[in-house]
């Protein structure tokens, strides 16, 4: 069953720096990091299609209680070591205080370049995080992940002022009632630019959610804790 992960992984590995590559080349580059989302497929534009939701309210700020793990901080010389802690912190939820995803992208904003920092304070999420959210919420749970570098370096090349880094993250989610189930789980190409004294900072990300099994999601018929 190992080898047969490992072999998934690479393979979707390989599709992310095919995309990534021919987006750089037809001058796109990654998209922004708030269409990245762990939750389900991108969605038509809501302009087109749908009226806009009401936009979620902010989480309440996280204090001694709140189970997010502490990020160390990292070495602002080391692209590999800035990515990770992005990924550690913007897919490190706590739903007991978290209203959506973008909470934690918004504790994540050290982490980038200042123009995607202001498009991620600008964005304003609507309403509904969908339903692995929602499941999550309902058992009020927090996420842990692991974080696995891509060891065979399938994405783009890099040059001296710009790194690709691409991981696997594989999450679980706890509840506060003791119910577990999936956390985030997807593969990221992250894309990070030398800014100077600063260090390496986040420039963009390519995320592609991985597939969850029915099987593997639990039924949410438990109540709440309280």
């Amino acid at each position: 069953m190992r080898k047969e992960t490992t072999t998934v992984r690479r393979a979707l590995g390989a599709l992310l720096a095919t995309a990534a590559a021919a987006a750089l080349l037809t001058g796109c580059g990654l998209r922004d990091l708030r269409d990245d989302k762990a939750a389900g497929p991108v969605e038509p534009s809501v302009a087109e299609t749908f009226p806009v939701k009401a936009p979620v309210p902010p989480g309440k700020p996280l204090d001694a209680q709140a189970k997010v793990q502490p990020v160390p901080a990292p070495d602002p010389a080391d692209p590999s070591a800035v990515a990770r802690a992005w990924l550690a912190t913007a897919y490190g939820y706590d739903t007991a205080y978290d209203s959506g995803p973008q909470d934690a992208n918004l504790r994540a904003l050290p982490y980038l370049t200042e123009e995607q920092a202001n498009a991620e304070r600008d964005y304003r999420p609507g309403a509904g995080s969908g339903s692995e959210w929602a499941t999550w919420a309902e058992h009020r749970a927090w996420t842990t992940l692991e974080i696995t570098a891509d060891e065979d370096e399938q994405g783009p090349a890099g040059t001296p002022g710009a790194s690709f880094q691409t991981f696997y993250v594989d999450g679980t989610a706890h509840g506060r009632d003791g119910w577990t189930g999936p956390g985030p789980r997807l593969t990221a190409v992250v894309k990070l630019t030398l800014t100077g004294p600063a260090g390496w900072k986040v420039a963009g990300v390519t995320v592609t959610p991985a597939a969850v099994p029915p099987a593997a999601v639990p039924p949410s018929s438990s109540p709440p804790a309280r």
